[in-house]
């Protein structure tokens, strides 16, 4: 028995930030991070798991930067990137 409630998919949308903004942001946080001593990749995949923005150094205003970006958003933006959607 199927019920046609939970069967729906359902749309999903996100803000509209420009891929480029984000990759900006990114590159600024990655290198941040690289200058203060951290393993970058480490650093971001915690902040993305967690939406804890402790795992960004406040260094050259990462902390700042990154908190800008929706995580939403910022995961559809390295979702589609990784995949050339």
């Amino acid at each position: 028995m199927r019920n046609e409630a939970t069967d729906k998919t359902i749309v999903f949308s996100l803000n509209d930030n420009s891929d480029e903004s984000v990759k900006a942001i990114l590159t600024t946080v990655y290198n941040a991070l690289v200058s203060k001593g951290y393993n970058p990749i480490n650093q971001l995949v915690g902040y993305i798991l967690s939406e804890d923005p402790t795992y960004i150094t406040t260094y050259n205003s990462a902390r700042s930067l990154i908190s800008k970006i929706d995580r939403d958003d910022l995961l559809e933006i390295l979702l589609k990137n990784y995949l050339d959607v």
